[in-house]
């Protein structure tokens, strides 16, 4: 359940983001920057979080009034071993004992929806957690161990959960959108796994920020799901995409390595806390992520 520690929204004063060059750090620091709040972005030639003086050097960093929005691992894309889990836990260490040891307003941990198990279906925030692969089990520790850290300072902390994002600046060129609009620009192609049957929910990369920003200023508690509620086939959205693109975009289908898996949102939490918030549309979202790739 979110709890909404100001009712009414007050923006926090500033907002240090560690992991700010990433995809969604990245967009977060500009939507920040837009709504005139003070946003620190600390990377990780800053601050590296997975060596142990990074919690000393956030003591002398973050201020008792800040929010702090954490973003920073190492994403499948940079391995998808025991080692990178590893090295993602030590940073998540880190960073709980600088939480316990300092005084703060407010933390947001951008996690994943990969922590819930395969066939959680409909998916809601109250959904068994039991994750199939080291990134789903890497967030799902980290939630645990910075849970354990607020606890013991008192203040509130917000878990956001994301779907299949995408969006311009995405930096892992994973399996989906992003993947899709480059192919179909640079190659004029798309290339499915068996015929893209499994349908996701896919999340436009301005709407985590525009909710990211809205829980920063109801300095809200508790865990949240960042999903539209719209599922949609991998194969619908390189339709769209085709269509999208003003020359002729072939859609390729490779055979399938992995079983079937959909995932539905059941999205009744958002909107009980955030009633006038809305979603970017599929074919809006891709096709101003598509205009910014071609400029």
């Amino acid at each position: 359940m979110l709890y909404h520690h100001e009712p009414v929204p007050s923006p926090p004063s500033r907002v240090v983001v560690l992991g700010a060059t990433g995809f969604v750090g990245k967009d977060l620091v500009r939507h920040l920057t837009e709504s005139d709040i003070e946003a620190v972005p600390l990377a990780s030639q800053e601050v590296d979080l997975s060596r142990p003086e990074s919690a000393e050097k956030l003591l002398h960093a973050v201020r008792e009034t800040d929010a702090i929005v954490i973003i920073s691992a190492l994403t499948p894309d940079k391995g998808k071993d025991i080692r990178t889990l590893m090295r993602n836990l030590m940073m998540g260490e880190h960073v709980s004992a600088f939480l316990e040891r300092s005084k703060w307003s407010h933390v947001v941990y951008i996690s994943s929806d990969a922590v819930y198990a395969d066939d959680a279906n409909p998916v809601r925030e109250t959904s068994c957690c039991d994750p199939v692969s080291f990134h789903g089990l890497m967030h799902l520790v980290r939630e645990r161990m910075l849970a354990s850290a607020a606890r013991k300072s008192g203040s509130p902390l917000l878990i956001l959960r994301p779907s299949v994002l995408y969006g311009t600046n995405d930096t892992h060129n994973s399996y989906g959108p992003n993947r899709f609009l480059r192919t179909a620009q640079k190659e004029h192609k798309i290339t499915l796994f068996g015929n893209g049957e499994e349908k996701r929910d896919h999340v436009y990369i301005n709407d985590v920020s525009r909710l990211t920003g809205l829980c920063l200023s109801h300095r809200s508690e508790g865990i949240l799901n960042i999903a539209t509620g719209k599922s949609i086939s991998f194969y619908n959205v390189a339709e769209m995409i085709s269509e999208l693109c003003d020359s002729g975009v072939r859609i390729e289908c490779l055979s399938r390595a992995t079983p079937i898996t959909h995932r539905h949102f059941d999205t009744a939490e958002t909107l009980k806390a955030f009633p006038s918030f809305s979603y970017t549309p599929l074919r809006d979202g891709l096709s101003a992520t598509l205009r910014s790739i071609a400029s």
